[in-house]
């Protein structure tokens, strides 16, 4: 549709732009108001401003913070000039802000190029206005149950409302994910399989259990977790389609990947061996390869980099490792493959494990189901020698550890996070996991700090 800008699109457009200026001189965060501002006064607002030439979208439901961040971080480090929405809020609101400030007073894209992190569940009030160039699909996972219900309920908004002009750029190891705008020109990324991938799901949980063509099982050659892998159906052609980039070697040991695509091959310095993170890495380097950027570039610039402290730290205090990481609340498979993850960790640990989906989001409407889909039982492992559960949710994770039939002696659950992280015991212990919630990061801070005066006291004994 051709949107022309009329009075009431200038209008919006002006008092977001003074909103925004009034907010920065406040010391306000102006990521989402703006644009608020906008769509209240001019519903088709997007549609009516120009956008730059190129927009680079990244959906999906783990990952595309991590991998809009890398995309953001390179692209800089290599003098490309461009707008993103980096700082603010990746729904309607804020992807308005995001191109409200790339453009002039008249309305005119000041960037040529936009990099935007777009919420799945927004689709239907984006796409209409916005159409991507490229537009990356992490991956598919049930999330939220009161935003996101199941993965069929996104795919159909995604399927419904992407642009037929967009290319998609999707996670070929995601049966679901895969098969999304299923008529577009399609670009696809995986990893050959691991020696820890394994015949068959060993989650409580794998979507997408029978092909949506013809309703039969879907089958497995390989699974590496939850419905990851490579699936296909034994009664027709619905599979996991082959990849134009696939990782062939992941050395974890000398942290390399080399990456193979029609024109050769290319190695690839890893920045966490993190699997969630390698393919939010490989995602990466195909949307900068579609912009020309050749592999010294991408990967000199990857030597720079870290995953964003909100997501995951590192630190070597004294004689433990200290390591916080993101296990995002109501979304089960992030949870699991946190828990994953920690398991598989060499040394003995202690585990913290923060899930607070308290927060005013869910306007008082917390579902705890989600904990049920969550694979706890990842918890229950010999190296494992402590698990302190605090936060408002602590009798939910204790009640779900006991399910695991996880030791009562293992654990300490209490509402207070200091009070329950003042019980941690560092006897015969190398490292400290705190994984926390979304909305619990200023709390995982707290812990973190509390962790260390009891490293001190243990250490000054």
């Amino acid at each position: 549709m051709n949107y022309k800008k009329t009075f009431r699109f200038y209008l919006a457009l002006w008092l977001a732009k003074l909103s925004s200026f009034a907010l920065k001189i406040l010391k306000r965060n102006a990521t989402y108001f703006p644009g608020k501002v906008a769509l209240s006064i001019c519903p088709d607002f997007m549609g009516r401003l120009d956008k730059p030439k190129t927009i680079i979208g990244v959906t999906g439901t783990n990952g595309k913070t991590t991998t809009c961040n890398m995309i953001n971080d390179i692209l800089s480090q290599n003098g490309f000039d461009f707008i993103n929405n980096k700082y603010g809020s990746n729904i309607d609101g804020g992807i308005a802000t995001t191109l409200i400030s790339g453009s002039t007073i008249t309305g005119k894209a000041k960037k040529d190029l936009a990099v935007l992190e777009l919420d799945e569940r927004s689709s239907n009030k984006i796409f209409p206005y916005v159409t991507p160039t490229y537009l990356v699909c992490t991956n598919l996972f049930r999330d939220s149950l009161m935003r996101n219900a199941h993965t069929e309920f996104i795919s159909n908004i995604l399927n419904k409302y992407i642009p037929k002009e967009t290319i998609m750029i999707e996670n070929a190891d995601d049966i679901i994910c895969s098969h999304i705008a299923e008529g577009n020109k399609k670009i696809y990324f995986s990893i050959d399989r691991l020696e820890t991938d394994t015949e068959e799901c060993r989650n409580i949980i794998r979507d997408g259990k029978l092909c949506p063509k013809c309703l039969t099982p879907i089958k497995y050659e390989y699974v590496r977790y939850h419905h990851i892998g490579k699936a296909y159906c034994p009664n027709c052609d619905y599979k996991c389609p082959k990849p134009d980039y696939h990782i062939t070697n992941l050395d974890l040991k000398n942290m390399q990947m080399t990456l193979k695509f029609k024109d050769g091959e290319e190695v690839y310095d890893i920045i966490n061996d993190n699997i969630i993170n390698i393919y939010n890495m490989l995602a990466a380097i195909v949307v900068l390869k579609q912009l020309k950027l050749t592999q010294k570039q991408i990967n000199d610039s990857f030597g720079k980099l870290k995953i964003v402290e909100t997501r995951y730290t590192e630190e070597s205090y004294k004689n433990y490792k200290i390591v916080t990481q993101l296990s995002k609340g109501m979304n089960p498979i992030a949870c699991s493959m946190a828990f994953n993850y920690t398991r598989n960790e060499k040394g003995n640990k202690a585990v913290i494990v923060v899930l607070d989906d308290i927060h005013e989001e869910a306007k008082g409407m917390e579902n705890t189901s989600w904990h049920y889909d969550t694979d706890y039982e990842l918890l229950n492992d010999e190296s494992i020698k402590q698990i302190i559960l605090p936060g408002p949710r602590y009798m939910d994770s204790y009640i779900r550890c006991l399910m695991a039939d996880i030791p009562r002696e293992k654990m300490v659950h209490k509402k207070d996070i200091i009070e329950a992280t003042s019980e941690l015991k560092l006897d015969g212990i190398d490292k400290i996991f705190i994984l926390h919630d979304l909305y619990a990061i200023e709390q995982a801070k707290q812990i973190k700090q509390k962790v260390k005066e009891i490293i001190d006291e243990y250490e000054n004994k």
